[in-house]
């Protein structure tokens, strides 16, 4: 299929009444509304050892617990559906220790995507879950609400990739955020009084758009046949110069579509948002 016949997905958070899982249903309580539709979704975390910018935070120490299990049991208390954290043998190793499912992947697949889709291939060959949620292993601070808020937008037939499915964005006011390399930024087409508009590109780097520039959030969601789609795409020149798998779709035409929303989980890059986990997480 080429590329230019799927598109990409990105949300907020949305009004939710009532959520629940039911074995094979997941059941959204909108405020105006009680839709049912058949969704069998996973959650992935994606991590590993060998961070460049914090190394070796997965097991970095919050409050006696390493942040990993914090993000796993962030994943638990929303409720979806299974919890499978993937990455180096002493990730495995505390999840495990702390009651989780943790399997091993190649700590040199060039994404989190595609550590998801190997860990996805490993654990269910019989293809019992169609949506994957991919919560990236450095946010111990991700809400519930966030995670469920995620499976909303695929009730929509005609989203044939919510692939990078849930991503927050906040404003970027400093020019200190704008130049941190740790902060993804995303150039966004959104239209005056509009809920939702087109990401035009992702950068660490200031991408000198005339705009307002907007935060990236590493929780993704799939279709399972779009995440088999995306890992066989090529990377890109964009992606490994950016170091962002999110250039892999732009670069294949895959359109993403953003959501903005007021606020976001935090990210665990540096040393100073470790301290600061801490201090949320108290």
């Amino acid at each position: 299929m080429a590329g230019s016949e799927w598109s990409l997905m990105f949300i907020g958070s949305l009004e939710l009444s009532e959520r629940m899982y039911r074995g094979r249903y997941f059941v959204l309580g909108l405020t105006s509304s009680c839709t049912r539709f058949s969704l069998r979704p996973i959650i992935i975390i994606p991590t590993r050892l060998g961070s460049t910018r914090l190394p070796g935070k997965a097991l970095a120490d919050i409050h006696g617990e390493p942040l990993i299990v914090h993000v796993w049991r962030r994943g638990l208390e929303a409720d979806i559906g299974p919890i499978v954290v993937c990455g180096d043998q002493a990730i495995a190793d505390v999840v495990r220790a702390a009651g989780g499912e943790a399997v091993l992947t190649d700590p040199h697949l060039p994404s989190g995507s595609d550590r998801v889709q190997a860990a996805l291939s490993m654990i269910d060959r019989e293809q019992r879950y169609d949506v994957v949620v991919a919560l990236q292993g450095d946010l111990p601070t991700a809400s519930p609400s966030i995670l469920r808020a995620a499976l909303e937008p695929l009730q929509d037939s005609q989203v044939h990739i919510f692939n990078f499915g849930d991503y927050h964005q906040d404003i970027i006011r400093s020019r200190a955020e704008l130049e941190a390399q740790q902060v993804v930024k995303i150039a966004l087409s959104y239209p005056d009084g509009a809920k939702r508009g087109r990401a035009i590109y992702f950068s660490r780097n200031d991408p000198r758009w005339e705009g307002a520039h907007y935060h990236h959030i590493g929780l993704y969601t799939y279709r399972r046949s779009a995440l088999e789609h995306y890992v066989r795409l090529s990377r890109g020149t964009l992606e490994v110069r950016e170091s962002l798998e999110q250039l892999r779709a732009l670069e294949h035409g895959i359109h993403i579509e953003v959501i903005v929303v007021d606020s976001e989980p935090l990210g665990v890059d540096t040393q100073l948002d470790l301290e600061r986990a801490r201090q949320l997480l108290s």
